[in-house]
């Protein structure tokens, strides 16, 4: 099928003629496209209910689908996919539910190519729908910071995630944001692979989609645009809302961010009132009960602290809006750690209940750092100590789980165990007389067992996780989550400074688990079984082999 943006194109060349110099209205209709051709034709009846929006007013389709709406000089026209239809997709699986009007389009002097000039508004838009069946219960693919900074990081994505999902039931997909790493003409490639895995897929702008030319927010993502439509909007699935948000705002490149390391250009964590007026539209016309799922590239709050260019400023504001809902569920990417939490009243979220909201794990993982495997491809895991990877979104009416999966390993991979005798997580300098790997090595002797730690980095557990050992066939005992670097992590960067990113550096994981290994264990061998539960309720298991040798 033809790209659906370029027929909505050529209908608004077509119609051009006819419409008033000036217009500011803009209208048409939502129609079912019954012969897939991508055009109102005789027969197809209009779909009543839709919601279309310029990014700030919400109208709805009347009875015969038809819509209008006043608009500003520019502006991205787009619908909320209702339930039950599916929008056409273009050649890179790329879901086209907007239409551009940028009459000159993207301003001048831009690095990467943004909207080409759209010329006058047509007299019609109108926007095709496919009839499909959507059960209640279903999967999608969760991906956060892909982030190639080279073409051959594009290979990475490629070989190390693209190729195991090929074949996925999921119902759609979605990237939470720094979807590229600045390099904006990496996007024609990079769509073309993600397409292969073969179903529709949403993206969220992130701070690495930006053109750091513009002066300000307000054309700073014009060649995502250019690919992708809107920086935010909303579709249907199931009994769910989907809300894709714009939480990167773009000071000018005149601005310094100290969390920006190339001095590229300055941004916050925002939403904006504008945004926000729009969400407040939008949720008008879904039912409280309805699972509102929000997908953003900064998260709304994170372990970390307080940062402008990494908590939402003005999350509050957004907590307003959701207050009252039962079922909601928040996930965001941009920090390259895994961490859960919730929000409640303290927060300025009222309830009822509380408000997850989950910061990814990312595929990229440490930017792509760290030693190559047999494949070529770097091991990467996240400087917390998760491996790089995805999640997959299990939806069962107005309930969503989500399950995490480290990119290479089997599904049960879900946890590292750990033994630091040695403490040489401590101290870096110290590893010179340690072997690579000795963390791993569960054999010491017997005067090491009262320094002797065991360590579990639960790839995607949270305060609501817990984690227990224990030894051979002895009762379970608790482990204590503790917030510091996982040691594994400081020796892969300190052993590894030739292939990682110049700015990593481990970071407190909020993932990790501590106890001491019982000092009364004398020479044998023992088994170490550990059993978790995550978050949502389901237990993980792993176990080590122990020796412990005599003086």
């Amino acid at each position: 099928m033809r790209d659906i943006a370029t027929l909505l194109l050529a209908t608004a060349v077509a119609t051009t003629l006819a419409s008033p110099a000036g217009a500011d209205t803009a209208r048409g209709t939502v129609f079912e496209d019954r012969n897939g051709n991508g055009r109102l034709d005789a027969g197809e009846p209009g779909i009543e209910g839709v919601r279309v929006s310029d990014g700030l007013d919400v109208v709805t389709t009347d009875a015969d689908g038809a819509w209008r709406l006043d608009i500003d000089a520019e502006a991205v026209i787009f619908i909320t996919k209702p339930r039950g239809f599916a929008t056409p997709v273009n050649e890179h699986q790329i879901p086209q539910f907007y239409y551009i009007h940028q009459p000159q389009g993207s301003p001048p002097g831009m690095r990467y190519p943004g909207v080409a000039p759209t010329g006058p508004l047509p007299e019609r838009i109108d926007f095709p729908l496919i009839r499909r069946d959507e059960p209640t219960r279903f999967d999608a693919l969760l991906l956060s910071d892909t982030q190639p900074q080279t073409a051959a990081e594009v290979d990475y994505i490629r070989d190390d995630v693209v190729a195991e999902l090929i074949g996925t039931d999921a119902a759609f997909g979605m990237t939470m944001g720094d979807v590229l790493f600045d390099d904006l003409s990496l996007f024609p490639r990079y769509n073309a692979i993600i397409a292969r895995i073969g179903i529709p897929w949403y993206n969220v702008p992130g701070n690495h989609e930006l053109n750091f030319e513009a002066e300000d927010d307000r054309y700073s993502l014009e060649t995502f645009k250019r690919y992708f439509g809107p920086p935010y909007y909303a579709f249907e699935y199931g009994e769910a809302l989907f809300v894709v948000l714009d939480n990167i705002e773009y000071r000018g490149h005149g601005e310094s961010d100290p969390g920006d390391v190339r001095g590229s250009g300055g941004y916050i964590a925002n939403l904006g009132r504008r945004q926000l007026a729009w969400l407040a539209q939008e949720l008008r016309h879904v039912p409280e009960e309805r699972l509102v799922f929000l997908a953003m590239h900064a998260p709304l709050e994170t372990y970390m602290g307080e940062a402008p260019g990494v908590t939402t400023a003005d999350r509050r504001e957004l907590f307003k809006l959701l207050s009252g809902r039962p079922n909601l569920y928040a996930v965001a990417g941009h920090t390259h750690t895994t961490e859960h939490r919730y929000f409640g009243a303290d927060d300025g979220f009222r309830g009822p209940g509380e408000f997850h909201h989950h910061v990814l794990a990312t595929v990229s993982g440490s930017w792509w750092s760290g030693p190559f495997d047999p494949r070529g491809v770097p091991t990467t895991d996240q400087r917390d100590g998760t491996p790089n990877g995805y999640h997959v979104l299990e939806v069962d009416g107005t309930d969503a789980t989500v399950r995490y999966k480290a990119a290479g390993f089997p599904a049960d991979y879900q946890m590292r165990i750990l033994f630091d005798v040695a403490h040489h997580g401590i101290r870096t300098d110290g590893l010179r007389d340690f072997r690579a790997g000795e963390l791993f090595d569960g054999r010491f002797g017997v005067d090491s067992v009262p320094a002797a730690e065991l360590l579990v980095n639960l790839f995607d557990g949270g305060p609501k996780s817990t984690v227990e050992f224990r030894i051979d066939d002895g009762p379970y005992l608790p482990m204590t989550r503790v917030s510091r670097a996982d040691p594994y992590m400081i020796e892969v960067f300190a052993r590894n400074a030739d292939t990682k990113k110049s700015w990593l550096e481990a970071t407190p994981s909020s993932h990790l688990w501590s106890a001491d290994v019982p000092d009364d264990l004398g020479p044998g061998t023992y088994t170490v079984s550990v059993r978790a539960t995550d978050e949502f309720g389901r237990e993980h298991h792993g176990h080590r082999i122990m020796e412990i040798t005599g003086r």
